[in-house]
């Protein structure tokens, strides 16, 4: 875990409310892992108190970048950013994506800006058949920054299929579960815990990276619990023991 003040290099707005903020660090664009996070103090005053999770999107030679959705005073001090401006950081966080096991397809399924810690993934599976799946409300929650082999899927029909990601996945799974295929999911909570049931009910192999307001970051604080499923008396932590979890470790 480091504490340090990285450079801004550019901030690109991807679609009306998501984000790019690029940030030039040497010593941390070595670090991260594909789905590792970092807690970012939003802005130089005492307001917002708390910093902000990140998941690391993506790596491009010295620079990190994260990608985010201005839904607050934090976030739209972080879109406000100019280059040359310096972040306080405290950088890689948690787990992140195990891709080291044996699978020949990996299947990303994505919500919204769940999408956020996919780019980078699919650049550390280079070498693997990648096929993603992405989710939204309309177009306008639609990137595919960084992606390949995309399907898509929206609530109102403005892209893709109308519809869902989860049931999108499901139309496919006949045609994909001959092929030894791990899948890689992040979204909001009431999707994570629909496709998780799924998996099991399948008895796929997968993993879900979960979101959760936390403080410290690193398992001081005790403020991202989530139920362990394997005992009902002990609670896990997203920060330090997440936030990805294998499908059948947590009940969301």
């Amino acid at each position: 875990m480091i504490i340090t003040k990285v450079s801004v290099t550019s901030v690109a707005q991807l679609k009306n409310h998501i984000f790019l903020l690029k940030c030039n660090s040497s010593r941390l664009s070595s670090e991260f892992k594909a789905g590792q996070f970092a807690n970012i103090k939003v802005s130089d005053s005492s307001f917002p108190l708390l910093r902000r999770p990140f998941s690391i999107c993506d790596i491009d030679q010295d620079n990190i970048c994260f990608m985010f959705t201005v839904h607050g005073e934090g976030t739209k001090n972080l879109s406000d950013k100019k280059q040359g401006d310096l972040i306080d950081v405290i950088a890689p966080l948690g787990k992140g994506f195990g891709i080291d096991e044996d699978f020949d397809h990996a299947i990303i399924i994505a919500g919204g800006i769940g999408v956020a810690p996919f780019p980078l993934l699919t650049k550390r599976l280079a070498g693997k058949k990648v096929t993603t799946f992405l989710g939204g409300r309309s177009t306008n929650d639609i990137v595919t920054y960084g992606l390949e082999n995309m399907k898509i899927a929206t609530d109102d029909g403005s892209m893709g299929v109308k519809g869902n990601v989860v049931d999108l996945f499901a139309t496919h799974l006949d045609e994909l579960r001959d092929e030894k295929m791990k899948v890689f999911a992040c979204g909001p909570t009431p999707m994570l815990r629909v496709l998780q049931q799924l998996l099991l009910r399948e008895n796929i192999n997968g993993e879900i990276s979960t979101e959760c307001a936390m403080a410290c970051g690193f398992g001081i604080c005790q403020g991202c619990p989530v139920e362990n499923s394997h005992d009902e008396t002990k609670y896990l932590l997203v920060c330090k023991d997440g936030p990805v979890f294998n499908v059948k470790d947590v009940v969301l």
